[in-house]
């Protein structure tokens, strides 16, 4: 089994960020997909939201995962609920390249989804209308700035992506040609669990596992996120979108 902080903690967790699984099949529902519509979910982590897709929906679902330690959590996952639901390891930008066009993508919390380091919000929408079918949908779920941050606070939690308030998401969905059909900012509490659960799982494998290689590594990383959400508490949210792609 391949150890990460990633991987205890979404071990851990029903869904792998700052929101609650009832919201995000809410948010599928209302995209009104009929059985057999094609759906991947990017960056499924321990791919909970793509045996949704599949069992709840009855979607044609593609689950992406570009880490092999979150993979093979996946693949356990998958295989454990029975749900039929093709996993693809490799990055975003490569699967979705090869796949058909999609009637629906879920994308929550993903990093560098154009294959080109830290695209703007604008890039990453434009990119991922062109793997939609016309009227196809995105349910987009990701950090948003409740408050503006310090410069340090922002510097730190966009290593990986950009990110904007609730305003800028939504203004950058319109750009790229999406209609925003709803949104919801994550209540508090929700976060607060999530950031919680997550640590009380990083917290537990390191009791426990003390002498194992990964040790320093999984304790960095636990401090690091618990710093930063800690210190970023009053600026720091989770955003999730249902956005439709022109007909």
């Amino acid at each position: 089994m391949s150890t990460s902080y990633n991987r205890i903690a979404y071990e851990a967790l029903e869904v792998c960020n700052g929101v609650t699984l009832a919201t995000v099949k809410d948010a599928v529902a209302r995209a009104g997909l009929a059985p057999g519509a094609r759906a991947a979910d990017v960056g499924t982590g321990n791919a909970t939201v793509a045996i949704r897709l599949a069992r709840t929906f009855g979607f044609a679902t593609t689950a992406i995962e570009y880490d092999p330690g979150m993979a093979e959590l996946a693949a356990g996952r998958i295989a454990a609920s029975g749900a039929a639901v093709e996993l693809v390891i490799g990055s975003a930008a490569d699967v979705l390249a090869d796949l058909p066009p999609l009637d629906l993508i879920t994308a929550l919390g993903t990093t560098n989804i154009t294959g080109e380091g830290r695209p703007s919000p604008e890039a990453g929408f434009a990119f991922l209308k062109t793997r939609l079918t016309p009227g196809g949908y995105l349910l987009w779920g990701d950090l948003v700035w409740i408050a503006e941050p310090p410069a340090p606070l922002r510097q730190i939690a966009e290593a990986t992506n950009q990110y904007t308030d609730n305003t800028g998401w939504k203004a950058a969905a319109e750009t790229a040609g999406f209609e925003v059909v709803w949104s919801e900012i994550s209540p508090q509490a929700v976060f607060d669990a999530y950031a919680a659960a997550a640590d009380s799982a990083a917290r537990h494998w390191l009791a426990t596992n003390a002498d194992a290689p990964e040790a320093a590594s999984v304790q960095a990383v636990a401090d690091r996120v618990k710093m930063v959400l800690e210190f970023g508490r009053p600026f720091i949210g989770f955003g999730l979108y249902l956005l439709k792609a022109p007909a």
